[in-house]
């Protein structure tokens, strides 16, 4: 396929809204990961994926709507893990396990239910382009707008947060509502980018972009804004690649990450040797 053949694909309507979704998704990731990554709850989005995975497979059981589900039923759980882990004590990644595995044997039951996995399902696991409708598309320009201006408004609060918990309670800063929003957050993000890649590579959104960002750059806002380039140019990579060699677009954005991911480790190097 050559260029021009490729460039003309992109009149087509659903792959205008794979490109915006994926973007707005990518943007969403990149500004959470760096709080989830720094204190070590990247894998919450792991987490949250395969919760969906089960709620996705429900709705398909029973013929509806995989968004109307998923998103109160992930909100919910992140908000589990949430209590799990600071209540509890039995530490964020074990909580984590505790919910995703548990969501993981419930959508693995369901789908048994309805005769093995069917097509529908098999594209919610990896991302399909062409499951991306226009709602898709309203929800991820909400919820983009809403995360940028939630991060920029709690800036200093999450900061102070994210490098030194006991300092931000003993300031005064609402940490418990803060670390909420985050976690309510992240599971929307989770929600709607599995449409682009699927449940089981949404959480190298939020992972990957943050940590090639963090041996790229030297503070807290060019980590964030190094994330938002890294993630972006993935996405519409990871499409021209799917598209020219009839690739899956989940794996081609994720595997385009990891690449990056190298090579921002070798600059690192390189950076430290010099």
């Amino acid at each position: 396929m050559n260029i021009t053949s490729i460039f003309n694909l992109f009149s087509y309507t659903f792959m205008q809204r794979a490109l915006i979704v994926g973007l707005l998704i990518s943007i969403s990731s990149s500004f959470l990961g760096i709080f989830l990554v720094l204190r070590k709850y990247s894998m919450i989005g792991d987490g949250l994926a395969h919760v969906s995975f089960a709620t996705v497979a429900l709705a398909l059981l029973f013929n509806q709507s995989p968004l109307i589900l998923s998103i109160p039923i992930v909100s919910l759980s992140s908000l589990l893990i949430l209590k799990l882990s600071e209540e509890n004590r039995i530490g964020g990644d074990a909580a984590i396990g505790l919910i995703s595995s548990t969501a993981v044997a419930i959508g693995v039951m369901i789908s048994s239910l309805s005769n093995g996995f069917s097509v529908d399902l098999y594209s919610y696991l990896f991302g399909s382009i062409l499951i991306i409708s226009e709602m898709d598309v309203y929800l991820s320009m909400i919820l983009s707008l809403i995360i940028v201006c939630t991060v920029l408004y709690f800036y200093q609060d999450l900061f102070a947060m994210t490098y030194d918990m006991d300092y931000a309670k003993v300031s005064g800063r609402k940490t418990k509502r803060l670390n909420q929003i985050i976690s309510f957050l992240t599971s929307i993000t989770i929600v709607l980018g599995i449409r682009v890649v699927g449940t089981m590579l949404i959480s190298s959104l939020i992972i990957f972009p943050t940590v090639s960002a963090l041996r790229l750059s030297n503070s807290f806002k060019s980590t964030i804004i190094w994330a938002v380039i890294i993630s972006s140019f993935s996405v519409v990579l990871g499409l021209f690649v799917s598209i020219s060699f009839d690739l899956p677009t989940g794996s081609s954005i994720v595997l385009i990450n990891a690449i990056i991911f190298v090579l921002s480790s070798w600059l690192s190097i390189v950076r430290k040797e010099g």
